[in-house]
This record gives structure tokens, sequence and C-alpha cells, in this order.
């Protein structure tokens, strides 16, 4: 089959300046306990995000969605709303976690999150589900090549209470079904079998 085209393509030179912001930002950042690159990350969610039928400012939002949290501060907010516009900017920080230095504990962190799924607007849920989805992907990989020396790069350092904190995602963004709509329903399900695949290793 031929590929295809479009006169009218989703992704503007917006994107384009949301990417070099995001590789700037990141760019010496890596993946926790790895020599992975931290931009992969954001690339990744962003692609899911789009896989999910999702918008431009919502694709711009994925590649930022950590800016915020991870160095940036209130500063990078206020850039990421000068740049690309209050949606972007909302979305970004309704997926930041913390935006001081430093961090509330992680578990306090943690419960926190899950408890902000319940209010998300569905563009904030299915960035956010592409963040998890990622991660939890990311996890099961790495467990099932380096076994329980994987959870020593959690703050929570030990799998119980992150595979707890997962499941309890899991479970929040499925009361959200209906708000993340039919184009992330692939992603709600592969989330909930990437979860269960890593319970099952770990008993």
């Amino acid at each position: 089959m031929p590929e295809s085209y479009t006169d009218t393509p989703l992704l503007s030179d917006a994107f384009d300046r949301a990417l070099l912001l995001a590789t700037a930002h990141h760019r010496r950042h890596l993946r926790k306990g790895t020599g992975i690159p931290y931009v992969s990350h954001v690339l990744s969610v962003s692609a899911l995000t789009l896989e999910m039928g999702g918008t431009e400012p919502e694709a711009i939002a994925a590649l930022l969605h950590d800016a915020v949290e991870d160095g940036g501060g209130p500063p990078m907010l206020a850039r990421i709303e000068a740049e690309f516009g209050a949606d972007v900017a909302r979305i970004v920080a309704a997926n930041s976690d913390s935006d001081g230095d430093p961090k509330p504990p992680w578990d306090e962190r943690k419960r926190a999150y899950i408890a902000s799924i319940a209010h998300k607007q569905p563009d904030e849920l299915r960035v956010s589900l592409a963040d998890k989805l990622h991660n939890a992907r990311s996890i099961l990989l790495d467990y099932r090549t380096q076994g329980e020396n994987l959870w020593s790069r959690f703050q929570a350092g030990q799998g119980t209470p992150v595979r707890q904190y997962y499941r309890g995602l899991y479970d929040a963004f499925d009361a959200r079904r209906d708000a993340l709509g039919a184009g992330a329903q692939p992603a709600l399900e592969e989330l909930g079998r990437a979860i269960d695949e890593i319970d099952r290793l770990s008993d």
C-alpha cells in the first residue's frame, strides 16, 4: 500500500519549536539508572498521545510535560504559556507532580497524582496516560532483564510501593474511561496488561 499524505497536516512549526525546547531542556538528563537520553521518554509520550488521536496542543504538552518539574519550575511554565498558549501550559501543569525543590516525599506526591486524575480534563488525561504507559512499558522491559535490582532506581526503594502506585493509576484512569475517549482505550488496556505482567513477574 502506498504512503498517504494530507494537505492539512496536524502538526505545525509550533510542534517543531516545542521539540527543540524539549531536547534543549532535557539534553543532559538520562532515564533513571540508565545511559538512555531522557528525551527518548518525551518523544515516546508525544507519539503515544498522537496515536490516541490527540491534538497538536496535546502533542506539544506531551513533549514538555516534564520540563516544569525537572528543573524548569514556574519560569518554564510561564515560557510555555507565552510560546505555546494557555491550553498547552494547562496540560503541562496538570501533569507536573511538583515544581519545587526539594520535591515533597515520593509517596505524598504519588498519592496526590492519583487523586488528581479524577479532576483532569480529557486532554490532560490523555497526556497523563501516555506518560504512565511509556513508564510502565519501560519498567516491564527492564524488569525482565534486571529483576529486583530495577527497584533501586526509585525513591520508594522497593517494588511493592511502585507496583501499588501503578495499580492505583490504572484504577484511576479506568474510572475516567469515558473522558479519555475512544482513541485512548487501547492505550488504557495496554497499561493494564503491562501492570498485570509486572505483578506476575514479582510473584
